[in-house]
C-alpha cells in the first residue's frame, strides 16, 4: 500500500485566470480606449497646418511623444456623369503639378476645409471652383486617413451626380488641367502605375467594386 500510495499522482492547482489591470478592465467596459495628452507644443505654423509635439500616454499605457501635422481636414468629389452610359460612367479627373511628388498627378478634385467649414459645403465649393461643375446629387463614399502615423489630416470622400457644367474659377497658385474620363479607363491606368495619388485610388476603386456589386444583384 505504502508503494502504490507513493505512485499515486498529485492533484495540480487550479490554474489562475490572467488579471486585466483595472484601467483596462474599465476602458474594455466602455468599448474604447483613449490617451491623455500631457501636453501640446506648436513647433511650426503655416498656411495650411500646423506642427505640434505632444507629449502623452497612449492607451496601453506607454509613454510617447509624437510630433503630428494638424490639419481642418480635406474633401474629395467622386464627380460622375451617367449620362453616356450607367455601366461606364464619365469622371471628372485633374491633372496637375504637386511640388513634393516632383511630378504631374492625375487625381479627382479635392481641397481643404476652412475652419469650421461644413465638409459638403466645402466639396460642393472645391469642385466649382476648380473645375466648374455642379452636381444635384450628393452622398458621402467614405473617410479615411492618408498617413495616420503623423498627419491628422481626415479626407471625406462625396459622390456627386447630375453634374451641370460651368466656368471654373480656381485660386490663383491653381494651375489645373481637368477632363471626363471613363471609369474603365482609369481603372486601366491605376492596373498601369499610372495614377499615384492615394485619395484617387481609394474611391475610385472603391466605387467600381460597388458598382460591380450593384451589377451583379
Amino acid at each position: 500500500m505504502a508503494k502504490k500510495s507513493a505512485k499515486m499522482k498529485k492533484s495540480k492547482a487550479p490554474k489562475e485566470k490572467p488579471h486585466t489591470p483595472p484601467a483596462k478592465e474599465k476602458a474594455s467596459k466602455q468599448g474604447a480606449e483613449t490617451e491623455e495628452l500631457l501636453s501640446s507644443e506648436v513647433v511650426y505654423q503655416g498656411k495650411l497646418f500646423r506642427v505640434l509635439h505632444d507629449r502623452l500616454i497612449e492607451p496601453g499605457g506607454k509613454k510617447s511623444e509624437r510630433d503630428v501635422i494638424r490639419h481642418n481636414g480635406s474633401v474629395v468629389i467622386l464627380a460622375i456623369d451617367k449620362s453616356k452610359s450607367k455601366k461606364d460612367p464619365w469622371i471628372v479627373m485633374e491633372r496637375q503639378y504637386r511640388h513634393a511628388a516632383k511630378q504631374y498627378l492625375w487625381e479627382l478634385p479635392a481641397g481643404k476645409l476652412d475652419a469650421g467649414e461644413e465638409p459638403l459645403v466645402g466639396a460642393q465649393r472645391e469642385l466649382e471652383e476648380e473645375t466648374g461643375y455642379r452636381a444635384k446629387k450628393w452622398k458621402p463614399l467614405v473617410e479615411y486617413y492618408g498617413s495616420p502615423g503623423f498627419l491628422g489630416e481626415s479626407m471625406k470622400v462625396f459622390q456627386a451626380e447630375g453634374l451641370i457644367a460651368g466656368d471654373a474659377h480656381p485660386e490663383e497658385d491653381e494651375e489645373i488641367e481637368f477632363r471626363l474620363v471613363k471609369l474603365s479607363e482609369i481603372v486601366k491606368m491605376i492596373e498601369k502605375g499610372a495614377i499615384k495619388d492615394g485619395k484617387t485610388l481609394c474611391s475610385v476603386l472603391l466605387y467600381a467594386r460597388k458598382l460591380e456589386k450593384k451589377r451583379k444583384k
